[in-house]
């Protein structure tokens, strides 16, 4: 029996007029028909896909991308990301919120929706947009399916809602299989945190001990310390040693 044909690797675009989000849907549903992985995504006024896969699954799910946008597609030869699922990037998967809080050590958290559930890591020195700046985050134990954006003091100390605003799921593994295994893609769209992120789980498959870290992008602000230079929060205006 012959080999498989080997999988390459496209880019394509074509308009985004009268393409919705339920036609992005069966895009993916019929990617994943054909055993082809990547991404698709709205870019202004174009839709663009990565798609990996052997030969005839590429050309079927670029067939694909054309009915759905009603003309020829451009395509380009790249290299293979090596994914492992397809699909719709530039969609919101829940919110996230990140609080300063003053109990028995400063700190803040960040808390992202996961599904029906809100996963939270305590950051002893806050988040930054310096890609070059590696935060150290600790995970901690899940929260019900509801973002605390309290701020009055109670007798577990003061907290502020630092940033808050909604994220993008990113990365070649889904999640929450991309957690799971210690290293998560995501694009945060906040007041102060903006673009790329990533999480990176440090020693073994259960230890708490992950690294907050800002991807190189157009929000990155290398040499900044957001923390410093944006006290407040985004509800209030209050910093947290102010008076509740």
């Amino acid at each position: 029996m012959g080999s498989e044909p080997a999988a390459h690797a496209v880019r394509a675009r074509v308009a985004a007029a009268g393409v919705d989000e339920e036609l992005l849907a069966a895009l993916v549903a019929g990617a994943a028909e054909l055993g082809a992985l990547g991404w698709v995504r709205r870019d202004g006024s174009e839709v663009s896909a990565h798609i990996e896969g052997g030969p005839g699954a590429v050309e079927e799910v670029i067939v694909l991308l054309e009915a759905a946008g009603g003309g020829p597609a451009a395509v380009d030869e790249v290299d293979l990301e090596g994914h492992e699922q397809f699909a719709i990037r530039g969609v919101s998967a829940g919110a996230f919120v990140v609080r300063e809080h003053q109990a028995r050590t400063h700190h803040f958290d960040i808390r992202l929706e996961v599904g029906a559930t809100i996963r939270s890591w305590a950051l002893p020195k806050g988040p930054s947009l310096d890609p070059a700046v590696k935060r150290m985050a600790i995970a901690t134990p899940d929260h019900d399916p509801a973002l605390d954006l309290t701020e009055a003091a109670t007798g577990a100390g003061r907290a502020i809602v630092w940033d808050r605003g909604h994220y993008e799921q990113g990365g070649r593994v889904p999640w929450p299989e991309a957690l799971d295994r210690g290293h998560a893609v995501f694009v945060l769209h906040g007041h102060k945190l903006r673009g790329g992120f990533a999480l990176q789980r440090t020693g073994g498959r259960t230890s708490p001990r992950w690294l907050l870290i800002k991807r190189v992008d157009d929000e990155a602000r290398p040499g900044s310390d957001v923390v410093a230079d944006r006290p407040g929060s985004v509800i209030s205006g209050r910093t947290l040693g102010d008076d509740p």
